[in-house]
Formats: structure tokens, sequence, C-alpha cells
């Protein structure tokens, strides 16, 4: 046992890789591996040991066959007790080390640490992209391309170890002795080899290619199906069923094809190597057999050539079989790099600066950001909110409000302009600390599939019980907790919330949220429609934990209802990425302006408001 430890503690699963993941493949490899050498090479070694014991078996026989036929019945003991006493000690006892040492290498050593070591690093370097690389893609193909590349290079580094180092040493070994009994079989072996290599060398190209083409159609039925779960209830409410399943039949029949295509080519390769495979026997056995004749090999020269022949030609196949295993998990590799390994766009800069606690103050200073675009966004925006101070934002749909906000935490950075904490430029701060300093509440309140005591925490995972209950009741979540009980029979906090929260209303979802938020406790708060979910008995009865939430906070709030952000100490009004009005609610309903227009139109909610009023007052 003390053994099979130290041979799992060669390799540390989790260890960081250095720097990112390179775009070219074999410095891909290199990333991927790294710290992995030594235990890749003991396992090597052992395989390797496993080719040569393959070898010595064939080699052993031969010698007793010629000690047989060299002795009569009654002498071969006496004559050869050495030689035989090591060939029962060979087969009982060093074969069965050796090849138990090979499969402890393989399955101690590789197996469970390569997949972990590789997902591990591909999954911190996924997590570091900017929000817009997960905007851009699915969410079910980017999981697949994790597990699909960390797959394969696992699976990569396995049979290069359990098949490659193992035939290369029975070759090599096989080689060596039949030069060594009859040159002309081991030129023979040489001669087959080298046809061998040239099957392989026109084949694996293209199954490489074939299978990376298999993984990506694949990935595309996976981001499908999983896009399609994750919106079921759009789909059913929409009764768009078939559509759904024509979209996800129309995935799997590229998978299909792309299935076939690598299907006629491994078909192919597989046929041509065992083909091959039968010729080797053929001509080792016969050579020997021609020699026998002349009086220049033995009995156990054949029998041993036979052995190393017969061996060789059914390692082929399974050698055949792993190569094509090998190139297509090389294909995957490269299919999923592609993917997975783009620089990030959003880095920290060498020297930032982790910001312990803020005082809150906040400043955009001429700020411009258009996605790239050449309109949208915000446009030469200046805004100072002093420590403490309360805004609230208010505009029509794309009018700029939660492209301040996403700039604020740094989710992009600014085209033009500065975005600053405390001072400092948000981009000369660590991202994570940066986000630390604020509590976001959004609209679409995100949910971890985990318990409700879970998805509070994470505002603090260091949180006690008695704070997280204080929290919960803050957010009036606490009583409908103890009320929830989930399909596993868990309780209360125990009980999980279901994918994205799926199992609580839209109120429900944005209570949790408000618990998170107290928790987090941090100097700056955003509100993003904070409370839309919920009615206005259950916001009333918050509403004293909101204010003691903002309390000592700067705050930057975005409403559809204005009822709920006319108490803050300024009101910021936004029309095309511009500030066109600000002030208290007072003030702004002095100006008869804009603000004034949306005020008069509600009451509460969206009263009076006609549809193209309605979305140019709610975003």
């Amino acid at each position: 046992m003390k053994f099979l430890l130290r041979l799992l503690g060669l390799i540390d699963a989790f260890r960081p890789a250095e720097g990112p993941p390179p775009q070219r493949l074999l410095p891909f490899f290199a990333w991927s591996l790294q710290g992995a050498g030594r235990g890749l090479t003991v396992a090597g070694a052992a395989a390797a040991l496993g080719g040569i014991a393959d070898v010595a078996s064939a080699i052993l026989l031969g010698m007793v066959v010629d000690a047989i036929t060299g002795s009569g019945p009654g002498g071969l003991w006496p004559d050869h007790a050495p030689l035989i006493a090591g060939f029962v000690l060979f087969f009982l006892v060093v074969r069965p080390l050796i090849f138990g040492f090979s499969a402890a290498s393989s399955s101690v050593i590789i197996g469970p640490n390569i997949l972990p070591l590789v997902l591990s690093r591909l999954h911190r370097w996924t997590m570091g992209h900017a929000a817009e690389f997960f905007d851009n893609d699915f969410a079910g193909r980017i999981a697949q391309k994790q597990m699909q590349t960390a797959r394969a290079v696992t699976d990569v580094a396995t049979d290069l170890v359990n098949t490659v180092a193992f035939a290369l040493a029975s070759v090599i070994g096989a080689a060596l002795f039949l030069v060594s009994v009859d040159a002309v079989g081991g030129a023979l072996l040489l001669l087959w080899l080298a046809a061998y290599l040239a099957l392989i060398r026109y084949f694996l190209p293209r199954i490489r290619t074939r299978s990376a083409a298999r993984a990506s159609a694949r990935a595309v039925i996976t981001g499908q199906v999983v896009d399609t779960i994750t919106n079921i209830r759009t789909v059913k409410l929409f009764a768009h069923s078939e559509h759904e399943d024509r979209a996800a039949l129309g995935a799997m029949a590229g998978f299909r094809e792309r299935a076939l295509d690598f299907g006629v080519v491994s078909t192919s390769f597989r046929f041509s190597l065992m083909a091959l495979a039968g010729v080797l026997p053929v001509l080792l056995i016969g050579s020997s057999v021609l020699l026998w004749q002349r009086g220049l090999a033995s009995a156990g020269d054949i029998a041993a050539a036979g052995t190393i022949a017969l061996r060789l030609s059914q390692m082929t196949g399974w050698v055949s079989m792993s190569l094509m295993n090998l190139w297509g998990s090389i294909g995957e590799v490269e299919d999923g790099m592609k993917t997975l390994s783009p620089p990030h766009t959003l880095r920290d800069a060498p020297d930032a600066k982790v910001l312990e606690r803020a005082e809150g103050a906040i400043a955009f200073d001429d700020v411009s950001f258009a996605y790239g675009r050449s309109e949208g966004g915000v446009d030469a925006i200046t805004l100072h909110v002093a420590p403490g101070e309360r805004i609230g934002l208010v505009g029509a749909s794309g009018a700029g409000k939660s492209t301040l906000i996403s700039l604020l935490l740094r989710l992009y950075d600014v085209e033009a302009g500065a975005v600053r904490l405390d001072g400092h430029d948000v981009r000369d701060l660590t991202q994570e600390s940066l986000r630390r300093q604020i509590a976001t509440v959004t609209q679409e309140t995100a949910m971890f599939n985990r318990s409700a005591r879970a998805n509070i925490a994470y505002g603090a995972p260091g949180a006690s019980e008695a704070e997280i209950f204080a929290a919960a009741r803050a957010a009036k979540a606490h009583d409908f907790i103890l009320a929830m009980e989930d399909s596993a029979g868990r309780r209360g906090y125990d009980a999980h919330l279901g994918e994205r929260g799926v199992k609580l209303s839209g109120g429900q979802r944005q209570r949790i949220a408000l618990a998170r938020a107290f928790l987090k406790n941090a100097p700056v708060l955003v509100l993003d429609e904070a409370t839309s979910a919920l009615d206005s008995e259950v916001e009333a009865a918050i509403q004293d934990g909101l204010d003691r939430l903002m309390e000592g906070k700067t705050v930057l709030a975005i409403a559809h209802r204005l009822s709920t952000i006319a108490q803050m100490d300024r009101i910021i009004v936004l029309e095309d990425g511009r500030i066109i009005e600000q002030g208290t609610h007072e003030e702004l309903l002095a100006q008869d302006g804009t603000y004034a227009r949306f005020w008069a139109r509600q009451s509460g909610g969206f009263f009076g408001l006609d549809a193209a009023e309605m979305e140019g007052a709610a975003e």
C-alpha cells in the first residue's frame, strides 16, 4: 500500500501551470503535462520493462527447447537445473512483478492524476476569460471542450506509455535477438517495420483530421442539447418541442456524417495493418526454418523466432488500435485547444494592486465604450460619486445604464477615458480585489444548484450559521427557506434550489440574492432592478432591510419603477449613452424634462404607458 501511495504522489494532480496555454500542439501538450514528467518516466520505464520481458519470455522458451532436444529424458534436470529453475522463477515471479508494476504505473500514476491535472488547468484558464468569451458560445459546448481536451490529453499520455514504450521495447529487443541469430531475419523484420511505419504515416494524419471534425460535431450536439434543456420552460411555453427536436437532429446528423468519415478511414487502416501483420510470421519463421535446414539455427531458435513473430503480429492489432486512438485523441486536443486556449482579452496588469477595503469613491472620467461598434454603449460620460452617496440611474433601453455598471466591475475595459475607484484606475487593480469591493444584485438573479445555505454564503464563504440566518431575515427570505423541501428530501437551508434556481419564484430568487449581498457587506452596492420581481407588499416589507443594506455604502441603483429610487441622493438620466439630466427627485421634477415625463406616466408601475414608452422606461 505504501508503495502505491508513493506512486500516486509522483504527480501533483492540481499543480497550476506556468504561463498561458500555447496555441501550437506540442507546446500545448508540454503546458498541459508540466510537472508530470517524473511520473510519466516511471510509467514509461515500467511499460518498456514489460516489452523486454515479452522478448525475454521467447528467448527463454527457445533455450528450454534447445535443452530438451539436446538432452535425454533423464538428463534434462541434472544437466540444465539452473536454466529450468530460472525459467520457472521468471514466469512465476519476475514476469508477474514486472507486469504488475506496469499495471500499477498506469492505474495509479497516470489514471487518477493526469485528467484532473489537465482539467484543472483548462478550467482555471477558461474561468479567466472575459464575460464576452462566454457570451459568444454555448455553456455546454465550453464544458464539453474542457472535458474532451483533458480526457484526450490523458489518453495520449496513457497510449504513449502503455503502447509506444511497450511496443518499442518489444521491437528493439526482438530485432537485437534476431540479428544475433539470423541477420536475414533481422533485416526482414526491419523491412516489415518500415512498411508498417509507412502505413501509419499515411493513415494517421487522416485519422487525426477526421477525429477533430468528429469531436467538433459532438460538441455542437452538447451545446444544442444543453441550450434547449437550460431554456426548457421557454420551449414548453412556446410549444416548440418539434422545433428543438429538429435542431438537435440536425446537429446529430452532422455528427453522424463526421463519425462515418472517421469510421471509413479507421476501418481501412485496421484492415491494411492486419493484412501486413500476417506477413511477419511467414517471413521470420520461414527464414529460421531455412537456416535450420542449413544447420545454422537450432530448434530453439525457430521456437524463439516463431514466438516473437506471433507476438509481434498479435501486437500489431493492439498497437494499431492504440495508435488510431492516440491520433484521434490528438485531433480532439487540437479541436479543444482552438476553443479554450485563446489569450485572455481582460488581464490584470503585471503590477496590479490588491485593494483591501475601498472607501467607495467612484469616478467615470470622460468614459466611452461601444462594445467595439460604432454606436451604442456610452459616450464621453463624466460622473463622480462620493463615498456613501446613493445614485439612481434612469434611462431607456440601450441608454447605457448597464454598460456603466459593467465598466465599473471591469467586465469590459473602456475604449476611452478611465473608471476609478478611490482614485485607482480599475485597470490598475486586480479584478478579484476590485469585485470584492462591490456587491451586486441584478434583475436576472443567478443561483447555483446547491443548497440555500451555500447560495447565500456565496457572498461571504466563511460566514457563520447565525450570520447567514440574519442576512436571510433581513432579506425576508428566512421563512420561505424554512418551508422548502427538494426532491431528495432535504429541507430548509439544506434544500437545493435546482439549476439556475428554477425551483424558486422570481421574487424568492431575488430575496436570496439580496441576502447574499447583505452577507457580502461590500462598500459599494449595485442594484440592477434588484426588487423588480417582488410584489409591492414584499418590497415594502424589505425596504427597511434595504435601507440598512445601503447605509454607509456607495450605491448605484438601476430601477424601472421610479418610486424605488425617488429617495436617492442624486438621479442620473441617460439617453443614447450620454447624461442628459441629473439632480434630486424634486429638482428633476422641477426641470419638467425626460425624468418628469417618466414620473408623470408612472404610478408605482408602468400605469398609463403605451408600448413604445414602456420599452423606453424599462431597461
